[in-house]
Parts: structure tokens; C-alpha cells; sequence
């Protein structure tokens, strides 16, 4: 089986999709403007209110260190559109600003696109590190034998390996 998505050193191309912010503010932005600011953890989820999604997001929004925002902006994306992303923001009160990815050409620049029990398409369950530079820093890809959807992204693991690879200052994360 070959890999799946981009390899870390790559360069990611630049896509441009709605984003919607935590205030439920919607615009079209490229990748490579959030990425300019600070390196970008994009992480690409099965759909808004699936219960696996919900414990994910939760999960980073619990997991201090990412939920502060000074040195990583996690950003989502999935395939639900702006309405659900401000209801699913809003509900679950996530401080993360989620990509409407409703055409899936995020996750085909990423190498993520599937289709789903050859029923429909959707992004596999995966994790990227981008920097300023548009490039692959870390990733996580869920490879689930039947459902790649059904992975959870190691929250813990992958605040290690970002700390690691970014060379930061290890942070309180309050037993996380």
C-alpha cells in the first residue's frame, strides 16, 4: 500500500476555501495566509456532530496548549458546510476556525480524498503541520482497516511531536 498524503518535507499548494472563525465570521482564505502568522495544524475530520468528531474536537479544545493558540493554530476541515461548522462551533464552544472543505479540494492538495464504503467522498481522518513555507512539518494519517474516518487523532502524541519539531518550550498541559 502506498502512502497516503503528503510526506512531511513536501509543499503543500496553496488552497482557498470559506473559512469559519469562531465568531462565526465567514471568508475565503488561503491556506498560505494562516500559515504566514504562525505554523498551521490542519486537521482534517469526518463531518460536524458525528460522535467521533465531537469527542476529537472537544479533545483539542481540552487540550490546553492547543487551545491557547500562541504557538500552533489548529484549524479544521471537513466536508459540512458553513452552516453546521457555526452551529458546531457554537455549540461546542471550539476556539478553532474550521474549513468548509464542501468540494474536498483541501483534501485532495493533501492527498487525503477517499471514497467512503464506494459510496461517497470524504477526507481521511489526518493531521498536518504546516509552515510559513507552506510545507509539511509533522503528520498524522488514520489508517483504520475499514474506515479511515474511525481513527482519533493522538492529541497528546502529536502536541509532543510539534513541540519536538518546532523546537519549543515544553508548557504546563495540566496533566494532558
Amino acid at each position: 500500500m502506498s502512502e497516503v498524503g503528503l510526506a512531511v518535507g513536501e509543499t503543500v499548494p496553496d488552497v482557498r476555501q470559506a473559512l469559519v472563525r469562531p465568531d462565526g465570521r465567514t471568508e475565503t482564505v488561503p491556506l498560505s495566509e494562516l500559515a504566514a502568522e504562525k505554523p498551521v495544524l490542519l486537521n482534517f475530520y469526518t463531518a460536524d456532530f458525528s460522535p467521533d468528531c465531537i469527542s476529537e474536537w472537544c479533545e483539542f479544545r481540552d487540550f490546553d496548549w492547543f487551545a491557547s493558540g500562541e504557538d500552533v493554530r489548529v484549524v479544521g476541515a471537513s466536508k459540512s458546510g458553513q452552516r453546521f461548522h457555526r452551529k458546531f462551533i457554537s455549540q461546542f464552544d471550539l476556539g478553532f476556525p474550521l474549513f468548509a472543505d464542501t468540494d474536498l479540494r483541501l483534501a485532495d492538495a493533501f492527498g487525503v480524498r477517499y471514497e467512503a464504503f464506494r459510496v461517497s467522498t470524504r477526507a481521511r481522518r489526518s493531521c498536518f503541520l504546516v509552515d510559513g513555507e507552506m510545507t509539511v512539518r509533522y503528520k498524522w494519517v488514520g489508517n483504520h482497516w475499514l474506515d479511515p474516518t474511525r481513527d482519533t487523532p493522538p492529541v497528546g502524541e502529536i502536541h509532543e511531536a510539534i513541540v519536538d519539531e518546532l523546537g519549543l518550550a515544553e508548557t504546563e498541559t495540566f496533566g494532558f
